[in-house]
């Protein structure tokens, strides 16, 4: 099947749960209630989960679909050997746009995509300077981390590559997805109106720390097993919450530290946060959600992959997933809705890392804290960043306001373990830094917090 044909491709075996899309990604379809089932109450006017507070922000959002025209060779796995056959769902880019009452702005903008390049950010926070007047500092831009999208290159490629064609057609892909980003954050922009913001968090738990127990002693029957049940996790699902003055919600940001590896096959997909968006958006007209990836860089989704439950595939799995992570998602935007007031104060440096080899030059790493008032303080880190920087940073900055951290931001460039994890070794160490990197990171971030918190 064509990936641009517009149609939903289903491995023959796939059965669809109930309440899943059947004619089609974004055309709703409700079945009738089980018998017994409590019926759906009429639709009514939008009510707001938080009257008492005033629309003293202005808010936009806006997506635009990402999906290949063409059938490219897919990123995130080392295994694959043909591209991409067909499509599943579409990929998006996303934009939020925030305002505070003195005319600061924050620009988020989530990808369906492998990661963000460092030379694809700072191409696009010059545009959107130069068209917008926003700094640097206040545009985040995160990857789902999906190994169910295409490749992305930034460079040209070599000859030898443009002779094995695993790369054909990606760095013309990459190109048309910069204007693509520069246009959704112009019509997120555009789309500033008054609206109120609130946050909260829920759980979800089908992530698990991916990396064996490296605290059994050589010959226990587990001591080489992976997943494991007892590594570190961070369950949270933080929500920011956009309602417009009339109380409609508009727009919902929210996150979950889990690799988006459900899925093996050869068709583009955004895998288990690509559905807790579509199954978020379905019922809600003009309503757009956007996933900011965790610090999931040491935990898959389990169950994951077909055949590990008998009968059932791993499109299967991923939508479970997903209906989890969105059930979540609803429950963190309605329940005892904590306000977020402004400003916006927003700090990004880039800091160089150092490799355990020193004939290696230094790599400029993105970290970015952006506090709104006294309520929620976000942080930033660029790649692939293992769970332990989240539970840290959430400890050390414990108190009034909210703490979220997301990975994936800003960058690409591989596995960023902390000193536990690199000290251990295996898959996530692998890329070679020397042992003050998580030092380093944890010195930028503290120093960006005091600077947005004075």
């Amino acid at each position: 099947m064509s990936a641009v044909s517009g149609h939903m491709f289903f491995p023959a075996r796939l059965v669809l749960p109930l309440g899943c899309l059947a004619l089609g990604f974004g055309v709703p379809l409700r079945a009738e209630a089980p018998r017994g089932a409590t019926p759906l109450p009429p639709p009514g006017a939008p009510v707001s989960v938080a009257p008492h507070l005033a629309s003293d922000w202005k808010a936009g959002a806006a997506r635009v679909v990402v999906t290949p025209p063409k059938l490219l060779w897919m990123a995130g796995y080392a295994g694959r050997n043909k591209p991409a056959e067909g499509k599943v769902q579409d990929l998006f880019a996303k934009a939020l746009a925030l305002e505070d009452g003195t005319g600061n702005r924050l620009v988020v903008v989530t990808l369906d995509l492998i990661g963000v390049p460092r030379e694809l950010r700072l191409d696009i926070a010059e545009r959107v300077r130069e068209t917008h007047g926003l700094p640097a500092a206040n545009l985040i831009l995160n990857a789902s981390h999906t190994h169910s999208g295409p490749q992305l290159r930034t460079r040209p490629p070599t000859p030898a590559e443009l002779e094995d064609g695993k790369t054909a057609g990606a760095l013309e892909y990459t190109e048309k997805l910069k204007g693509d980003l520069c246009r959704v954050i112009d019509e997120a922009i555009a789309g500033l109106a008054p609206a109120r913001l609130t946050w909260n968090k829920a759980r979800c738990g089908f992530a698990m720390n991916r990396r064996r127990d490296f605290t059994l002693p050589a010959g226990h029957p587990n001591a080489d097993k992976a997943p494991n049940p007892d590594g570190p996790v961070d369950h949270e699902v933080p929500a920011l919450r956009v309602e417009g003055a009339d109380g409609r919600v508009k727009a919902v940001l929210f996150g979950y530290a889990c690799h988006n590896t459900c899925l093996g096959f050869y068709n583009y997909c955004g895998d288990y946060a690509g559905f807790a968006q579509q199954y978020l958006e379905e019922h809600r007209p003009d309503f757009v959600a956007l996933f900011l990836t965790g610090c999931g860089a040491d935990q898959n989704p389990y169950p994951r992959r077909s055949d590990v439950v008998p009968g059932v595939t791993d499109l299967e799995l991923a939508m479970q997933h997903g209906r989890s992570l969105s059930n979540a998602v609803e429950v963190a935007i309605t329940a005892n809705p904590r306000p977020v007031g402004g400003p916006i104060r927003a700090a990004y440096e880039e800091i160089p890392l150092a490799y355990a080899k020193a004939d290696r030059a230094p790599h400029l790493y993105p970290v970015q804290v952006i506090r709104f008032g006294g309520d929620l303080v976000l942080i930033t880190l660029g790649s692939e960043v293992v769970v332990d920087y989240s539970l840290r940073f959430k400890k050390e900055f414990a108190g009034p306001a909210g703490v979220w951290v997301a990975g994936y931001s800003n960058d690409y460039n591989g596995y960023i373990p902390s000193l536990r994890v690199l000290r251990e070794g295996g898959y996530e160490a692998a890329t070679g830094w020397a042992e003050s990197v998580e030092s380093r990171i944890a010195e930028a971030v503290h120093r960006l917090h005091r600077e947005v918190s004075r």
